[in-house]
């Protein structure tokens, strides 16, 4: 009817044990590793951005285009 109680179990590790600062070691090795990985991929995949944004060229064309009406206009 009942379940009997489980007894706990805990997962402690001392914070002096050797085998606790070789494990910290490496692992924080395997971080730089992965970071300096990751920096040198983000530099290779950035994307090229051109001289002038897309809505800069928008407005020079239309500006372009309403002075050439207007000079047409005036002198033909």
């Amino acid at each position: 009817m009942l379940k009997p109680r489980k007894n706990k179990t805990f997962n402690y590790q001392s914070v002096f044990s050797k085998e606790n600062e070789l494990d910290d070691h490496l692992d924080e090795s395997k971080k730089r590793d992965f970071i300096s990985k990751w920096k040198t991929d983000r530099e290779g995949s950035r994307k090229v951005r051109g001289v002038m944004p897309i809505l800069t060229l928008f407005i020079v064309l239309v500006l372009l285009l309403i002075c050439m009406y207007l000079l047409e206009k005036n002198y033909m």
